[in-house]
């Protein structure tokens, strides 16, 4: 992959990653319109992944000390119950990770008519969320549940996992920036794990002239990155996701509209 090519898609996944339009989804589409091939390269995921997780990190830095230092007084406090709903919100997308990764690593290579139908999918979600009561209401145990159900599912290619765990919150009742606030939080230790099981494997290699690629990649990323959080949580406090509704529905269907042009062609 070339310095400018890594730069696109680290800017894409950057952006992608915290608005509601489906990182991987339009990380495909970026391969494809750029020509990269679908399986180039693991180890750019990895690092483009790692640069969003560490923007999310200063973002949310003093909520992240403060659950820190409320975890370590080692007393059932908000910031010990908050951190154990984010454990049980992982645990649905850790075991499809665990169990299902090659399933899903197969959905991720070129299946454009896949990602066109789930950015549908997630314009309705946005939708629905987008008219929904704002209330003050927090994220509960049983919502954990399903906010990390939600979450499980998004890690099919052109389901925002931001838009779906967001847009659950939501419509479980749950108030707009909290529910913002612990959909960005919930998935920094996953990244972190993913990326852990993947050194662990072995299945990360680097080349030399893949240094100045991956660096511009992660630069990309993690400054789109710090942008587009600032920017979400303000949208989502403002009721402002039928735009990304609209343009995921428009997105969707420019998708299946280009695969049924390349099957005619054919």
């Amino acid at each position: 992959m070339d310095t400018i090519n890594a730069i696109i898609l680290g800017i894409i996944q950057g952006l992608t990653e915290f608005l509601p339009v489906s990182s991987s989804g339009h990380i495909e589409l970026g391969k494809a319109i750029l020509g990269v091939e679908p399986e180039e390269n693991i180890l750019f995921t990895v690092v483009v992944h790692f640069a969003t997780a560490l923007s999310t990190i200063v973002i949310f830095r003093k909520d992240i000390l403060e659950l820190l230092k409320g975890i370590f007084q080692f007393q059932w406090n908000e910031e010990s119950k908050f951190a154990v709903k984010v454990i049980i919100s992982m645990i649905p997308a850790a075991i499809v990770g665990v169990y299902f990764e090659e399933q899903l690593e197969a959905l991720f290579k070129g299946n454009i008519l896949l990602v066109g139908c789930m950015l549908i999918v997630t314009a309705i979600l946005l939708y629905f969320a987008d008219k929904a009561k704002n209330t003050i209401k927090k994220v509960s145990y049983s919502n954990a549940v399903i906010i990390g159900i939600a979450q499980a599912i998004a890690m099919l290619p052109g389901i925002s996992r931001s838009g779906a765990t967001i847009s659950t919150s939501v419509l479980l009742g749950n108030d707009k920036t909290k529910a913002a606030r612990f959909s960005f939080l919930m998935v920094v230790p996953l990244i972190f794990g993913k990326i852990a099981k993947d050194i662990y494997d072995g299945e990360l290699s680097l080349e030399s002239t893949q240094i100045i690629p991956l660096s511009a990649g992660f630069l990309a990323a993690f400054i789109a990155g710090l942008f587009a959080c600032t920017w979400m949580i303000n949208l989502v406090k403002k009721s402002k996701l039928i735009y990304f509704s609209i343009y995921c529905l428009l997105v969707g269907l420019i998708a299946i509209g280009f695969v049924g042009y390349q099957n005619f062609l054919q």
